[in-house]
Parts: structure tokens; C-alpha cells; sequence
């Protein structure tokens, strides 16, 4: 039985929430001192348990198949190793609720990919769509008060090749396909294969984290940040599949706004006009990218974000 709208609204908002926590989560895992590769490599075992589990109970196997581990290995540099590894540098130095308005640029991002590739057509709404998203970064880059120190503008950059890496990625599984695997399959198949890659280089890298106990708020973060992760994901799939892509892509909204929220609450972050300003743009530039009924998701749903 597909549940009313109204149930089908709430889950949307609750699948927002979660993956909007992520960011606040990300600035807690750096806070003491952990960094990237060791994040990651953590994020993605406990996410690939999760994950697995799912697959489990839903009677569904993971593929060995070649042409699913080549999937597997481009999702897992494309969508988790490149972006989250920029994404936790940047969370070093960017409050969490500027990561949030920042990553929601993976729509803009990935409109020219989409036209380039094919997967999706030329319309003014939607350039002025991208137009909004790139001021809202201006909003924040440019503006002396925009940020608590100036020094934080020079890592907007690295911020932004997170959603840089999510729309080039989903543009390609657009393109390409998944080769008969379900989203959960694909995402379980990639968090071990960058599992696979990240843990040898947390290694000789000198970032691995020590499981063992004590455990402080970073390992709780990361924890907590794989399982938001997965369950915001799996929420994701399955109200695509209830209440189409359309209505499922309004996500993106929530995600943002939850991501300022949570930082608000959990970090007491709090922002300049100018950020507030960025964004009501950054939605405003949603809103136009966004799909219409009877059309596609231009690059389908990043399968790392």
C-alpha cells in the first residue's frame, strides 16, 4: 500500500534531516585532529556493514561481475574518495553550515556536464538557475563579513570539488547505467572497493585511526556519520520509488537547510547576513535546476552524496 502524502512529505523531511546532520557530524570527526583518509576509510567499512545488511535482508547479492567491479571502483573515487577527502579538508577550516550551502551546488555543478553529455537540454530557467547558485558562492566568497575570517575564503575551492566530483559522477551513471544493479547494490559494492583502496593509504599515510578504545566525539561522529549516511541513502531509493524522482529530488532542499540547522544547534554556529542571503539564492537556483514532472533527473541522484 503506498503510504498517503502526507507520510510520504514526512519522510522527506526525515531523509533531509539525516543526510543533513552529515556536515555538522564532519566537523566534529576533524575537530581533534583526524583527517582525511582515515575518515573516509571508516566511513566506508561501517557504511559497506550497513549497507550489506540491507542487502541481506532484502534477499539481493552483491555482483562480482567485471563490468560491476569497474562500476564499483569508478562510484567509489568519483563519489566518496575525491569529494570526501576534500570535503573533510575543507571541514577543517569552513564552518559546517557553509559546507551545507556549498555542497547543494551539485545540481548547478552538473547541468553543463548533463547538456554536454546529452543527458539534459539547454533551458534559461535553468541557466538562471546555475546563475543564482554561483552568486550564492559569490555571497559568501566576496563580502569582507561574509565569513568570521577572510583566511576562510581561500578553502572555498577545495570545498567546492566535492560537488564538482558528485555531479561529473552522476552525470556518468546517468550515461551510463548501473548494468542491472539497484542503487543499494552499487553503493555497497563502492564503499568496499574505496574501503579496499582507502585503508592501505590511511595506512602509509600516517591518518590511520586506532579503533581500539577510549573513543571520543570524532569516533562517535564518524559513526554516526556512516549510519546517517546509509539509512538517509536507502530512505532516498525507496521514496524514489514510491513517490517518483520528481517529488524525491525536493530532498535537496532539505538537506541544505538542515545542514545550517543542525550546525546552529550541535556547533553554535551562527552566519552573516550574507551567508542567510546566499542561501535564499542557493534555493531560489534549486528550484529552477530542479526536474519537472515528466522529466528526468538531469545526472540521476549522486550515488556518494
Amino acid at each position: 500500500m503506498i503510504p498517503a502524502r502526507g507520510g510520504l512529505v514526512l519522510a522527506l523531511i526525515g531523509i533531509g534531516a539525516a543526510w543533513g546532520i552529515t556536515q555538522p557530524f564532519a566537523k566534529m570527526a576533524v575537530s581533534e585532529g583526524y583527517r582525511h583518509i582515515g575518515i573516509v576509510f571508516w566511513q566506508l567499512t561501517l557504511g559497506a556493514v550497513i549497507l550489506c545488511a540491507m542487502l541481506v535482508a532484502m534477499r539481493k547479492p552483491l555482483s562480482l561481475k567485471p563490468v560491476h567491479l569497474a562500476l564499483y571502483t569508478m562510484i567509489a573515487f568519483l563519489g566518496t574518495l575525491f569529494p570526501n577527502v576534500a570535503g573533510y579538508t575543507a571541514a577543517v577550516h569552513l564552518p559546517a553550515g557553509i559546507l551545507s550551502i556549498v555542497i547543494s551546488s551539485v545540481p548547478m555543478l552538473a547541468l553543463p556536464v548533463a547538456i554536454a553529455l546529452g543527458n539534459d537540454r539547454f533551458t534559461l530557467a535553468r541557466v538562471a538557475g546555475l546563475a543564482l547558485g554561483f552568486s550564492a558562492i559569490l555571497l559568501i566568497a566576496l563580502p569582507e563579513t561574509s565569513l568570521p575570517d577572510r583566511a576562510m575564503v581561500a578553502w572555498l575551492p577545495i570545498a567546492l570539488i566535492a560537488p564538482a566530483f558528485y555531479a561529473l559522477e552522476g552525470n556518468l551513471v546517468a550515461r551510463l547505467g548501473t548494468f542491472g544493479l539497484d542503487p543499494v547494490q552499487v553503493l555497497a559494492g563502492a564503499s568496499i572497493t574505496g574501503a579496499l583502496i582507502a585503508g592501505p593509504a590511511a595506512v602509509l599515510s600516517g591518518e590511520w585511526i586506532d579503533p581500539r578504545p577510549p573513543w571520543g566525539l570524532p569516533d562517535l561522529a564518524i559513526l554516526l556519520t556512516a549510519t546517517a549516511h546509509a539509512f538517509a541513502y536507502a530512505g532516498y531509493v525507496w521514496l524514489v520509488g514510491r513517490a517518483g524522482a520528481v517529488f524525491a529530488a525536493q530532498v535537496s532542499y532539505f538537506v541544505t537547510g538542515f545542514g545550517v540547522l543542525w550546525a546552529g544547534i550541535l556547533l553554535g554556529e551562527s552566519y552573516s547576513p550574507w551567508v542567510w542571503a546566499a542561501l535564499g539564492l542557493m534555493f531560489a537556483g534549486l528550484f529552477l535546476v530542479q526536474p519537472r514532472p515528466r522529466e528526468g533527473i538531469a545526472g540521476g541522484a549522486a550515488f556518494g552524496e
